[in-house]
C-alpha cells in the first residue's frame, strides 16, 4: 500500500491548519457572568416563553432568579413585551405578500436596597420580513413562529450581554 502525495498533503494542511487555529486565541462565545446573585422578574405576562427563556440563561451564569423581592438584589422590570404582525406588501387586489414580524422588549434594572436604576428604562425591537402566500397560510404561520423563537433567542443574547456589561 502506497500513500500518494496527495494524501500526505492534505494531512499537513489540515495539521497546519489546526495548529494556526489552536494559537490564534479563537474561543467559541462563553456565558458572561453576572456582577450579582439573585434577581427578581417582574411585570411580566403570565406564561411569557419570553420570560421563561430570560430565566434559564440568567440560571445558567449561576445567579438565581427568586420570586419575592427580599430575596432579590436585583429587579428585572418588564416594561412591555409586544409581537407583532404587519403587512408589509399588498398587491393591487389587497392580498397580503409580505409579513413584517416585529418582536419589541421593554426593561429596566433597578438595585432592590437602594432603588437605584442600574439600566434605564431600554428596548430592544428586532423585525423580520417573512414572504406570504394565502394557499400556504399554515406553512407560513409555522415559518412566522420559527421566526419568533430565533427572534426570541436573540433577544435573550442581547438583553444578557447587557446585564453581563451592569456595574453593581
Amino acid at each position: 500500500m502506497t500513500v500518494n502525495r496527495r494524501q500526505v498533503l492534505g494531512t499537513l494542511v489540515a495539521a497546519t491548519s489546526a495548529v494556526a487555529l489552536a494559537g490564534c486565541g479563537f474561543q467559541l462565545r462563553r456565558v458572561q457572568p453576572l456582577k450579582f446573585q439573585s434577581v427578581e422578574l417582574a411585570g411580566f405576562p403570565s406564561h411569557s416563553t419570553l420570560e421563561h427563556q430570560l430565566r434559564l440563561a440568567i440560571e445558567s451564569t449561576g445567579t438565581k432568579v427568586v420570586e419575592s423581592l427580599p430575596e432579590a438584589e436585583v429587579v428585572l422590570k418588564c416594561l412591555a413585551e409586544v409581537r407583532e404582525q404587519v403587512a408589509a406588501v399588498t398587491t393591487a387586489a389587497g392580498q397580503t405578500r409580505e409579513l413584517s414580524l416585529r418582536l419589541r422588549f421593554r426593561f429596566r434594572l433597578t438595585r432592590v436596597r437602594d432603588d437605584n436604576v442600574l439600566i434605564k428604562d431600554s428596548e430592544i425591537a428586532l423585525a423580520r420580513d417573512l414572504t406570504y402566500n394565502e394557499t400556504d397560510a399554515l406553512a407560513k404561520q409555522q415559518e412566522a413562529d420559527f421566526l419568533y423563537r430565533a427572534m426570541q433567542a436573540d433577544l435573550v443574547d442581547q438583553v444578557m450581554r447587557r446585564l453581563a456589561s451592569v456595574a453593581f
